[in-house]
């Protein structure tokens, strides 16, 4: 009974990972530059890959007991997820790489 509430949670977590995982990754071939591309693989796929792995210690964890792998994957996931996205729009910033998005009040309305 229970190890059934565990299954459907699992799946539960890993249909919801996959699903930030595809928006982040379909965000990342559709935005038009590097500044809006920087956001969808940094927020919704580090979501989706955090949803994955907790699925992951969910049903391992029922059955072998406590993994300490996927604990520290996610930790080393969310700590450098961010760092790495700072670094590369700080690169684009060196490179003085343009935004293609409009900045606010540009528009041509009084």
């Amino acid at each position: 009974m229970i190890t059934d509430i565990l299954d459907l949670i699992t799946a539960a977590l890993l249909l919801l990972g996959s699903g930030f995982v595809l928006i982040g990754s379909i965000g990342l071939a559709r935005l038009p530059d590097i500044f809006t591309r920087l956001h969808a693989p940094t927020k919704a796929t580090t979501l989706g890959v955090g949803s994955i792995l907790l699925g992951s210690i969910v049903y391992f964890s029922v059955r072998q007991g406590l993994s300490l792998h996927e604990v520290l994957v996610t930790l080393f996931l969310f700590l450098t997820a961010p760092v790495s996205a700072h670094l590369i729009s700080r690169a684009a910033l060196h490179r003085k790489c343009r935004s293609l998005a409009e900045p606010p009040g540009s528009d041509d309305s009084p």
